[in-house]
């Protein structure tokens, strides 16, 4: 991870595993490698028909993305919850940033394309799911506004419904941190701005019980492996709760600093909401922590 956010108290290091731990490591782990990739190879090989003959429409891979994200959370344990309601059409939607559990909670939740960091295409395993799940790679310079707006036009016309994270980093899933301004320059080309809408999302993650608070975030330096392993191995999980809120409307707003003001504080009183309004039950996981899918 490059840029990441630090936080002042370090992450909680990783407990010794026991024999426990590796057990349930093992009995979350294989299904969840076969699950991915075996998901991954269906994919690729429904591509070799779907692109020749669609283009970039993809009507079948994206069901193919959610099946296998919404079975990874069941498989993984945690709960999850959805609410509100995706605008139907082509528009974009804009999230916070705790994890990499990010990619299975949205996903499960509606078939989207992430707009990414291009750093992110070289990462061994997260970058060629991401690759073949069409991840839309971008390069946070501000001379490559004009080609990133054609991007973007181009997936949006193709049905491509797109999502951001303006954060431009993960935390530890607890706030919202100050929404880019630069990653809405692209909207607000004269087209895409009177035709477009931005949706923000509120990803909001709870522990299991008697585990840390920011137990599901991946910040810093933390490495994948240790992190997944960590998840794999809890005795119990938590749940992950994302609410959709009304969507804006680009051409209302004056210019990319007043939308992401907007959908920041919008993203990050949905966040701060849920997690105030969350009391624990017996076993530890919130009351609004049931699998709905």
């Amino acid at each position: 991870m490059s840029q990441t956010w630090k936080s002042d108290v370090p992450p909680d290091p990783l407990p010794p595993f026991g024999a426990g731990d590796w057990a349930r490591v093992l009995f979350r782990g294989a299904p969840l490698v076969v699950l991915v990739f075996g998901g991954l190879l269906v994919h690729i090989s429904i591509r070799l028909f779907e692109r020749p003959l669609f283009g970039l429409n993809r009507p079948v891979t994206p069901w193919i993305t959610q099946f296998v994200c919404r079975n990874a959370l069941r498989i993984l344990g945690i709960g999850f919850r959805f609410d509100g309601d995706i605008v139907p059409g082509h528009d974009a939607l804009v999230a916070n940033h705790s994890s990499w559990l990010d990619i299975y909670a949205l996903n499960a939740c509606t078939r989207l394309y992430f707009v990414s960091k291009s750093e992110v295409a070289t990462w061994p395993g997260i970058g060629w799911l991401a690759r073949a799940n069409g991840t839309v790679f971008i390069d946070r310079d501000p001379k490559q506004v004009r080609a990133q707006t054609e991007m973007f036009k181009t997936r949006l016309r193709a049905g491509h419904r797109l999502l951001f994270f303006p954060e431009g980093t993960s935390t530890d899933g607890r706030r919202v941190l100050a929404f880019r301004p630069t990653l809405f320059a692209a909207f607000f080309d004269e087209d895409l701005k009177r035709a477009l809408n931005i949706q923000a999302l509120s990803v909001v993650y709870h522990a299991p019980q008697s585990a840390p608070d920011r137990f599901y975030g991946w910040w810093g330096n933390m490495d994948f492996g240790s992190h997944l392993l960590k998840i794999l191995a809890a005795p119990r999980q938590g749940s992950v709760h994302i609410r959709a809120h009304p969507p804006r409307r680009i051409a209302d707003f004056s210019d990319r600093k007043a939308l992401a003001r907007d959908l920041e504080a919008i993203t990050r009183r949905g966040l701060e909401q849920d997690l105030a309004a969350a009391p624990l039950r017996p076993n530890g996981q919130p009351k609004n922590s049931d699998c709905f899918f």
